[in-house]
């Protein structure tokens, strides 16, 4: 598949079965986060694999998130399985490093676009992912749990694994609703 098919047919897949990326194929993912635009070479972005056990600990966190925020009991024990939907969850987080010509806004705009950097490299090599936020994007206890300052932020959690079934097409958008040309 070619870089220009790649970006045209794109498509989130909430269906992920074993396996996930691994070795080589994971390394490549990791990387092409890295290489998205970065203003000031600030590499303002952190990233948290969890697969396995991983997976669970990362239901733990939603989970006491949960109680933390008083949620109810179904919400609580959804929580802890909100990380399994797939074999693996790419933690992206923006990590602010303060600059005087690079605002956060910019920085967190850096991670988003690692966040589809690694969902291209994904569907480059057989895989394919989703790219989810919620409440627990936004969760000072997560947050917390994490270690992140402030300023920090969860851009996204990208679920990543096997596709269990063809993704559909996603229909064609009219470029006029969204594009005006001044020449």
């Amino acid at each position: 598949m070619d870089a220009l098919e790649l970006l045209l047919t794109r498509r989130s897949q909430p269906k992920l079965v074993e396996p996930a990326p691994s070795g080589e194929a994971l390394n490549n993912i990791l990387k092409a986060a890295t290489q998205v635009p970065d203003h000031a070479g600030l590499c303002p972005w952190r990233f948290i694999v969890c697969s396995g056990e991983g997976l669970d600990r990362l239901g733990e966190i939603y989970s006491q998130a949960a109680i933390a925020n008083g949620k109810s009991e179904s919400d609580i024990a959804r929580a802890k399985q909100l990380p399994i939907r797939a074999p693996m969850v790419v933690v992206a987080i923006a990590n602010y490093v303060e600059h005087d010509k690079v605002p956060r806004v910019e920085q967190i705009g850096s991670a988003a676009c690692s966040v589809m950097a690694m969902q291209m490299a994904a569907l480059a090599q057989g895989f394919n992912g989703m790219w989810r936020t919620g409440s627990y994007a936004h969760c000072e206890h997560v947050k917390s749990s994490f270690g992140l300052k402030t300023d920090d932020e969860i851009v996204g959690y990208l679920y990543l694994g096997t596709p269990q079934f063809a993704t559909p097409a996603k229909p064609s958008k009219n470029l006029e609703d969204f594009v005006t040309f001044w020449s």
